[in-house]
């Protein structure tokens, strides 16, 4: 009797020690830069194409700031950029702003960049592929203090080759003239609330495509505007 409690003991144990562990490689793997990537890639590409600041620097910053969504204020704020401003967490004290989701959190971090006359300007003077000069321009607008900020960002893009994801208006880099656009094509007339991406679903097409269209080298639009689809 006593060997075979003996032998359920055991057994029991090595089960318990079995199922941990499991959960435990299941965790570490849930929050590897891979699976960061893998999640949350598409966002990234997404506000790329919306508003023109690389894919590449969306998702190293996020990852850089957030740890691969594992920080304190990345688990229980939903911020993964390092913004800081209110929340209503009764979890924890901090001076980080809250967010609803992770992709509220994304979406906040391209705005915070158009808010700011530090980096608004980088919309307008860089391209979507050249993250190096969007890396430069945000540290240099006092958005990190460590000197060792920007050579981490842009090594974590270098080692997931994030720069993959960022795209050139053209194979070449060039943007076609609107003059060289046939005058006969579809048009679209910009109303408020409108956004490439939200035109290009709804027509069929691609933000890039819209963009050649129409000699656009950035996604902002204003009411009124005219737009070849």
């Amino acid at each position: 009797m006593k060997e075979t409690r003996k032998t359920l003991l055991i057994t029991l144990s090595l089960t318990i020690g079995l199922i941990g562990g499991n959960a435990v490689r299941s965790l570490a793997q849930k929050h590897t830069p891979q699976a960061y990537i893998k999640r949350h890639k598409d966002a990234a590409v997404r506000y790329m194409e919306e508003y023109g600041c690389p894919a590449s620097i969306i998702l190293a910053i996020a990852m850089h700031e957030s740890a691969n969504g594992t920080s304190r204020v990345a688990r229980h704020l939903n911020n993964h950029f390092g913004i800081k401003g209110p929340n209503n967490s009764k979890v924890i004290r901090s001076a980080y702003k809250g967010y609803a989701s992770v992709e509220e959190s994304y979406a906040d971090f391209i705005d915070f960049l158009q808010r700011r006359k530090s980096t608004e300007q980088l919309f307008e003077q860089c391209q979507s592929y050249e993250y190096q000069k969007w890396v430069q321009g945000i540290a240099s607008s006092g958005y990190a203090h460590s000197p060792s900020w920007s050579s981490k960002v842009i090594g974590i893009i270098r080692k997931y080759n994030l720069d993959e994801l960022d795209k050139r208006s053209e194979e070449d880099g060039t943007i076609a003239s609107m003059d060289e656009t046939d005058n006969t094509e579809e048009k679209y007339t910009v109303k408020q609330g409108d956004t490439l991406y939200d035109i290009a679903r709804k027509y069929g097409t691609t933000v890039k495509e819209l963009q050649r269209n129409n000699g656009l080298t950035h996604s902002r639009l204003r009411i009124g505007q005219q737009l070849i689809l």
